[in-house]
């Protein structure tokens, strides 16, 4: 595995001083013992107020150090990535941020955290700190076990206890608050990977056809191997095990957790998959999807759920400092707002009407397109991002649905229903570019039924808008000269110019627009532009209908 970094050994302290150099108005600050003794705290913090402390390893970000705020926490613990803080640096935050109100531990249930933050508060109560510890043991991955792991449910609990201290409720309260909460959270993680540690040898554990339920953040085995499926199914198997979990008839809020690697549009089908299954009804509150204890670069999420009250409601929706929580937001139905519609018909009132000579010529070409999709995707990969023949098959598939809608006795008429379906099913930006060339080319038609003129003055502004010419590289290079070829009303020499102008792009070392741009000259050499070879064989087809 590849990973950004230096020296693994000054991995985590330059990470906490990224952290630092971008936090708003110099908010967090270090203490002085760093690099050794790794303590984030609030810069503002005067000690009138119960402090939130908590940590852990690193390698959870934004976790623990994110979280460090007004609301939230008042300093986060760092060790290196997955060990614990040592029991000086705990000890050291206490000692820091602590005042006659006294401090709160928060600690993930792992014996390496209890025992270091354990030995940490005797040490303070022993100084005369009055210190109270609160463990949190949210995941149930592995049924009947003594000692629950702690993972992203402990985000509540920071949640909660930061909202008490914050309004100065004394420690005893924001103890009680913190500890109830903690035993009324669940979390059950799943994963399509294990994490990567920089520095170290990565073995992924998984074959190409699993995920794993149950992972810890640490990448710890989770529970069982199950078989690559719809995430819906995933959710579904999550689910079954959360539900029976949870307290009947009770409202709850849901954190749904990126584990580091999942791209936000995953994330986002994740979130609609929950949403909508029988767990959905029961949450109240959401809270992501989004990044907020992490395990590196694990490519998996987690679920978390705490049962509400009116209590917790206010706590868990309080604005906070820290940017790295997300704010919950209310469950509710998605809006729908009716889109804008044209009169009856595709383009405005466009009726249908047959003509056998252009439904037999679109349909050609059509059915051309699709059946090049494979061979057009082949070379598009070469030269850009591999789906030319599916852009072009999608719009070519959706003219054909729409066949019989199409006003074919009418040229204009069925040339402005093309630039409409492709403009709407056909996508990226040859689609867009075909909608300005057919719906340029219907309008000149209307003025004027001249079909040759009409098809030139749509490349005229689909060139205009598009910014590609002649030896630019791209479908322009076989749609220009075949057009110029078909003012005499040769189709023949149409399609020869097509061909050639699609050949010649084997030779164009620079593209100058579309994707083949960002490609070097080698990987262009000898492959033609897929846009021009669809062009090429497109004129093609018509004039062996001719």
């Amino acid at each position: 595995m590849k990973h950004f970094f230096n020296r693994r050994e000054n991995i985590v302290t330059e990470a906490l001083d990224g952290l630092l150099l971008t936090s708003s108005n110099g908010r967090l600050a270090r203490l002085d013992s760093f690099p050794d003794i790794k303590v984030i705290l609030r810069a503002d913090w005067d000690k009138s107020k119960v402090a939130i402390i908590s940590g852990g390893g690193a390698g959870h970000e934004p976790s623990h150090a994110g979280f460090v705020g007004k609301g939230m926490l008042t300093a986060a613990v760092s060790g290196e990535i997955f060990a614990s803080p040592s029991v000086d640096a705990v000890l050291t935050a206490i000692r820091a941020v602590t005042g006659p109100k006294g401090s709160l531990l928060i600690v993930k249930n792992y014996t390496g955290d209890r025992l270091n933050f354990g030995l940490a508060a005797e040490k303070a109560r022993a100084e005369g700190f009055d210190v109270e510890m609160v463990i949190v043991a949210d995941d149930i991955a592995i049924p009947g076990i003594n000692q629950p792991r702690g993972v992203a449910g402990t985000l509540f609990v920071h949640k909660i206890a930061g909202y008490h201290a914050e309004k100065g409720d004394d420690l005893t309260t924001v103890a009680a608050h913190a500890a109830a909460a903690a035993c009324d959270i669940v979390s059950l993680g799943m994963s399509l990977s294990t994490c990567s540690v920089p520095g170290q040898v990565h073995e992924d554990r998984l074959g190409a056809d699993e995920g794993e339920l149950g992972l810890g953040i640490h990448g710890e085995p989770g529970v069982e191997r199950i078989t690559l499926q719809p995430v819906a199914d995933i959710v579904a198997t999550m689910v079954a095990r959360l539900s029976p979990t949870l307290r009947e008839g009770a409202s709850h809020a849901l954190l749904i957790n990126n584990l580091g690697a999942v791209p936000p549009l995953e994330m986002t089908v994740i979130a609609n998959a929950v949403l909508s299954s029988p767990l959905g009804r029961r949450v109240r509150l959401i809270i992501g999807p989004a990044p907020m204890m992490t395990a590196l670069n694990m490519n998996g999420f987690s679920l978390s759920l705490i049962r509400l009250d009116a209590v917790r409601e206010v706590a868990l929706t309080a604005a906070v400092e820290p940017h790295a929580w997300m704010p919950a937001v209310e469950r509710h139905e998605i809006r729908i707002i009716a889109a804008p519609r044209t009169s009856a018909g595709l383009n405005g009132a466009a009726v249908a009407g047959e003509n056998t000579r252009n439904r037999r010529l679109i349909t050609a070409l059509c059915e051309h397109l699709i059946s090049q999709e494979s061979e057009l995707n082949r070379l598009d990969s070469r030269v850009g991002d591999g789906d030319t023949g599916s852009t072009v098959a999608s719009g070519a598939r959706s003219v054909l649905a729409r066949l019989d809608m199409l006003p074919l006795d009418r040229p204009a008429a069925t040339l402005a229903s093309l630039g409409d379906i492709l403009g709407t099913s056909m996508g990226g930006s040859s689609g867009v570019l075909l909608s300005i060339f057919f719906t340029a080319a219907a309008k000149a038609m209307a003025d004027k039924a001249d079909i040759s003129a009409a098809l030139l003055a749509g490349l005229d502004r689909m060139t205009f808008y598009g910014g590609a010419g002649v030896g630019d590289r791209t479908m322009v290079d076989a749609l220009s000269p075949a057009l110029q070829a078909l003012e005499s009303g040769d189709i023949t020499a149409a399609a020869r110019a097509a061909a050639a102008g699609a050949e010649s792009t084997k030779t164009m070392m620079k593209a100058r627009a579309g994707r083949a741009s960002y490609v070097g000259e080698r990987d262009l050499a000898g492959v033609a532009d897929p846009g021009a070879v669809a062009v090429a064989g497109a004129f093609g087809v018509a004039a062996s209908l001719a």
